[in-house]
Formats: C-alpha cells, sequence, structure tokens
C-alpha cells in the first residue's frame, strides 16, 4: 500500500528545519544579532519560544513566519505537505513566499491586530476570503463556538473584552486551516486565569486539526506543561552597542 506508506513519512518530515541560521539587525546604532544553531518543527507538535523581551524570540518568529529572511543560513527548508520535496526558503522568490504565508500560515499577534472597521465575523472570514475558500460557514461557526466567541459574531473589535479580541485572532489564524500557526505573546494583554484557558483552548483546537503551533511567550508557567519542546535563548553582551543571543532546545 504505497500511498499509506508515503502519508506515514509526509508525518515524520518537518515541516520547517533550520541549521546555522544567523540574523543580523541594526537600530539607531544598536546591533543585535541571532544564531539559531538547529531548529526543527515537526507537523502536529506544539513549540514554545520562552524568554524575555529583546532576547530574539519575536526574530526568529518573523523568520518562521517567512517575512524576515535570515542573513545567511546554511539550510533553511520548508516541506510543506503538497510539496515532493523540501525547499530552500533563501533560494525561493517573494511571490512563493507570499502565497505560502497566506495560504499555509496563520498569525496571532499580541495585540490581536484585528481590522476595527470589520465585524468578527469578517474578521475570522477574512483569510478564508483572500484565499479563495468557499463554503467553511460550518468550520468558521463550530470553530467560533468551540472559543466562546459565537454570540459576538456582529460586532466591531472595540466592543469586546481582551480576552474575546484575542479569541477573535485566534479564530482568523485557525479559519483557513493552515499548516502552521505562529503566535507572538497572544495572551500578554490578559489576566493569568484567561490566558491559561486560551493557551488550552488554542493548544487542543491545532491538535485536532494537526496544525503546527508554534507560541512566543516571556511566562514560562503558560506553556511548559503543555508544549511539546521549549526553546530559551541565550544573551550576552559584544561591547556598548552590540547583543547577540542563542536559540537552543532545552532539555
Amino acid at each position: 500500500m504505497p500511498h499509506v506508506e508515503s502519508g506515514l513519512m509526509a508525518l515524520h518530515r518537518p515541516l520547517m528545519r533550520l541549521q546555522q541560521v544567523h540574523k543580523m539587525r541594526e537600530k539607531a546604532g544598536q546591533r543585535f544579532e541571532l544564531q539559531v544553531p538547529s531548529f526543527v518543527l515537526q507537523p502536529g507538535e506544539f513549540l514554545a519560544l520562552i524568554g524575555t523581551s529583546g532576547c530574539g524570540k519575536s526574530t526568529l518568529l518573523d523568520m518562521l513566519a517567512l517575512v524576515l529572511r535570515p542573513t545567511s543560513a546554511e539550510s533553511f527548508t520548508l516541506h510543506l505537505p503538497h510539496w515532493p520535496e523540501p525547499h530552500e526558503v533563501m533560494a525561493l522568490p517573494e511571490v512563493v513566499l507570499a502565497g505560502v504565508r497566506r495560504a499555509e500560515i496563520g498569525y496571532v499577534l499580541q495585540t490581536g491586530g484585528l481590522l476595527p472597521f470589520l465585524t468578527v465575523r469578517e474578521n475570522v472570514m477574512l483569510p478564508c476570503r483572500l484565499n479563495g475558500m468557499g463554503r467553511v460557514d460550518q468550520d468558521i461557526e463550530a470553530l467560533v463556538e468551540r472559543l466562546g466567541i459565537a454570540d459576538q459574531l456582529t460586532k466591531k473589535p472595540q466592543f469586546l473584552s481582551s480576552g474575546q479580541r484575542q479569541r477573535v485572532a485566534i479564530a482568523r489564524a485557525l479559519s483557513h486551516r493552515p499548516v502552521l500557526v505562529l503566535a507572538d505573546e497572544p495572551t500578554a494583554a490578559v489576566d493569568r486565569p484567561t490566558a491559561l484557558d486560551i493557551c488550552a483552548t488554542f493548544r487542543e483546537l491545532t491538535q485536532q486539526v494537526g496544525m503546527t503551533l508554534c507560541m512566543v511567550t516571556h511566562d514560562e508557567g503558560l506553556v511548559v506543561d503543555m508544549a511539546d519542546r521549549v526553546f530559551s535563548f541565550e544573551v550576552a553582551k559584544q561591547g556598548h552597542h552590540a547583543t547577540y543571543a542563542i536559540c537552543y532546545e532545552r532539555p
């Protein structure tokens, strides 16, 4: 049964693999350098990036989101389920990366990033419309019901609580069923009980459909018992105007 074997093999192919990836950033005379010796994202796992502000978490997340290219890389491969072979991200043209970002990646910002002139329903449906997806109403109804925002669909974001806005942002990131969901401090603006509930629901929803989830947080207690693997950052100063950080997987 070759098709079964191929399917099983696909499950074990890394979605992303970074080897000796390096990113240099400069702003206002300050230089920051992030080194990623080895980083692998497997299909269906929940990976957490933990560290203090300014350690490089968001820089790494932006590279995983394909909006920021590394300065250099020994290897940075992307292997989507419908691609027969992995591709080197550094060699892919921007038009291809833009298509992958639109169709295959969901992103939850710290502030939610909802469009204020759209209703909750319109915000949630936006990725589906951008990807030309039809007949998804039933799936969306089940998603917003699970997130506890089904009674908020006609409201504009400004009439929601901070917790509700983050739930809407999560629903929007999941609505088009991407293979990879990235979340940058998605619970920073809510109280701890709400944060724990949002994290648990987020994890459960991505597990149900086999999405890969990578979440950035400074609060280790939120994710340490939920994440399959945890990465941290070792930060050091190099003189007065330079900082470097190394991303490493915790044992």
